[in-house]
């Protein structure tokens, strides 16, 4: 038995645009930024969605947008949404990227968010 739940947003942007578009949402949503310690492709945009991150990420690929789901197992999450249709793609450091269905991507990671957030929100499956 593992939990998991759907923990932020990310604005996939090419490395060359993150400036205009931290600048861009930051005022679109009326909310302060700052970059993530350690992880300089992120950019937070604070409390732009209550309890989800939402971030801006620098990438070397088209611009688009994709989620993170957060989890107390990794394995068992990444077993099962392959086992619902989605693709194991990559991996980068403890983060699963997977592929959809239809398409889209997203990333199963560890736990980020406050142990009491997590505990109230999280899903439970077998």
């Amino acid at each position: 038995m593992h939990r998991s739940r759907l923990v932020g947003i990310l604005i996939d942007t090419p490395a060359s645009q993150v400036g205009a578009e931290v600048d861009f949402w930051s005022a679109a949503l009326g909310v302060p930024t700052y970059p993530a310690p350690g992880e300089e492709q992120f950019t937070v945009l604070i409390d732009a969605v209550p309890n989800l991150f939402t971030v801006i990420q620098a990438v070397d690929d088209a611009p688009r947008y994709h989620v993170d789901i957060e989890t107390d197992d990794l394995e068992a999450e990444v077993a099962r949404l392959t086992a619902l249709g989605a693709e194991q793609v990559t991996r980068w450091k403890d983060a699963f990227t997977m592929r959809t269905p239809g398409g889209h991507l997203l990333c199963v990671v560890p736990v980020h968010s406050d142990p009491e957030t997590f505990a109230s929100s999280a899903r439970t499956w077998p």
